[in-house]
């Protein structure tokens, strides 16, 4: 199967970190993004191509793994890669090269209805897609393309093509752009086309399928331009998103049976309490008002909160408090650390805040936090329930280095929700996130909220994303409205679409789903690590 994903804006080594986690699916995808301003050095580039120094560029400049020589991309150019796995034949890669040229030649021609850019097609002798063929040729696509075979031994495409649509061509400039001195980059806005990003984005993936096997399975994040109405800017992100706000449920609204909880505050309840008031510690289950804490407190587990209890972000659906964060607390390991021994368990969940504030996001504190636990109590199985950390992969890499034996980052909904829900978060990002959690060898685990306004077939996909980039455990649970200033409830999902939803989920190559409508991301933690431990493969301890 063929997915087609919309990603919007994301760095390159974001982008080229999710696709080396797609490499090792079983489906092919087709990624359709933008980059903010990068230089890419191919595996050929020649220093001399660079007419500025690269470290006097106002852009980022990566080193790429795809073939060809430096080039530009920026908001206004349509990057799609296509990760698919391809016959084990000498002629493939040229084969797959020449698919992806026809899709922008045809997506080009789609909107030229009278032909403004002449002849587009290819040049010989250069590679990518050219405009005024017949008069003077202008690049208007760059091509670059790799195949690597991965571990089942399946050889599979990377990266792709990047068609200038309204780029400020301004960053060419400062190039001999793919080692071309002779010839100019132009975009279609540039030769007198007028259309948009995503006009040409969409077409793009529409063309694509065709050519590389697409079955229409579709998802992307909300793009649409902002809106100026004197709504709440959450409403109004969510009705950009194809959801009306007025049509939820109302808050006073009595649950469903399903979703009621009585509250049951017994001796280990109240004795879990108390060690928090002792030791000064804050727990996500108070914090964000999880249904689940009467059982899990009487069971003598909790979640416990680092880096504080004010979060840098305003999520639509979190309860957490966003006041101005306050410095860190250097004894906070040591006290989670005391309590993990006193309570005697052997699966401990560390949370945190978003710390957008700090420059590592709060990492080395959640790794403090790790070793700490490692130190006073090392039978404790440790997982880790990390902000995306701004995608920034040196802080995500200080909580590898602790070892912990779960990561978990939630990607909370669907991609077209995304922005409504939680604004300064993004899907590609949190697929990132995944994929280099289990590139570093790390059982890993998601989990997504329903009853926001997604459809069945949304969740679908998102479990499918989920699996392709290796995830392990995922948690599904219904959303409840913590006040009248958050999200509402769109609709109530049953128990059997939970039901359902693990079966979805399995049958895709999840090791391990937890659903239902209570579920939140650490419920039955400690029992889906050992699910998603494969027989005769028990967990053992990482090495620092």
């Amino acid at each position: 199967m063929l997915r087609r994903r919309h990603l919007g804006r994301i760095s390159f080594v974001e982008a080229n970190d999710l696709q080396r986690g797609l490499l090792e699916s079983r489906d092919d995808y087709v990624l359709l993004f933008e980059h903010p301003p990068t230089y890419t050095r191919g595996i050929r580039t020649q220093a001399e191509n660079f007419l500025v120094a690269p470290e006097f560029l106002d852009a980022v400049v990566v080193d790429a793994d795809r073939g060809g020589d430096v080039t530009y991309h920026a908001p206004g150019q349509v990057v799609a890669w296509a990760i698919r796995t391809v016959p084990d034949d000498p002629s493939a890669g040229r084969a797959h090269v020449s698919a992806l040229e026809d899709a922008v030649i045809a997506t080009v021609q789609s909107f030229d209805l009278d032909a403004t850019l002449g002849v587009v097609g290819r040049l010989d002798g250069y590679p990518g897609v050219w405009a005024h063929l017949e008069a003077k040729p202008a690049k208007i696509a760059a091509v670059g393309v790799r195949t690597e075979r991965n571990k089942a031994g399946h050889r599979r495409t990377l990266h792709g093509v990047a068609l200038n649509v309204e780029i400020d061509l301004e960053g060419f400039s400062k190039i001999n752009p793919c080692g071309i001195t002779d010839k100019p980059v132009a975009s279609l806005r540039s030769l007198g086309l007028s259309v948009t990003t995503l006009e040409v984005e969409e077409r793009l993936g529409e063309e694509l399928d065709l050519r590389l096997g697409g079955t229409g399975s579709v998802a992307r994040v909300d793009r649409s331009p902002s809106s100026h109405s004197s709504e709440r800017p959450l409403l109004r992100r969510l009705r950009k998103a194809g959801v009306d706000p007025d049509a939820g449920i109302d808050i006073h609204t009595r649950k469903p049976d399903w979703l009621r909880i009585e509250a049951h505050m017994g001796s280990q309840y109240q004795s879990l309490r108390t060690l928090n008031d002792d030791l000064r510690l804050v727990t996500v289950c108070e914090e964000a008002g999880c249904p689940n804490i009467f059982e899990c407190w009487a069971e003598g587990t909790a979640t416990f909160m680092v880096n504080g209890s004010r979060c840098t972000r305003a999520c639509g659906f979190c309860l957490i408090d966003t006041s101005k964060p306050l410095p860190l607390d250097p004894t906070e390991p040591a006290r989670v650390a005391e309590a993990v021994v006193r309570l005697k368990l052997s699966h401990a969940v560390i949370t945190c805040v978003a710390r957008d504030d700090l420059p590592d996001g709060g990492a080395a504190a959640i790794a403090d936090t790790v070793r700490a636990i490692r130190e006073r109590s090392p039978g404790t199985n440790v997982e880790v329930l990390t902000s995306d950390l701004k995608g920034d992969a040196d802080s995500l890499a200080l909580i590898f280095g602790a070892r912990p034996d779960v990561l978990n980052h939630n990607i909370e909904t669907v991609a077209r929700l995304q922005r409504a829900v939680r604004p300064s978060a993004g899907y590609a990002r949190s697929l990132t996130v995944l994929a280099r959690s289990v590139e570093a060898g790390f059982t890993t685990k998601s989990g997504l909220m329903v009853g926001l306004g997604e459809s069945r077939e949304e969740v679908e996909e998102t479990l499918a994303d989920l699996a392709a980039v290796g995830v392990s455990i995922a948690t599904i649970g219904q959303y409840l409205r913590p006040t009248e200033q958050h999200l509402p409830v769109a609709r109530w999902w049953e128990p059997a679409e939970f039901d359902e939803l693990k079966e979805v989920g399995e049958a895709l190559g999840l090791r391990h789903v937890q659903a239902s409508p209570l579920t939140r991301s650490s419920y039955h933690a400690k029992k889906a690590l050992s699910d998603a431990t494969p027989v005769n493969a028990p967990l053992r301890r990482r090495s620092a």
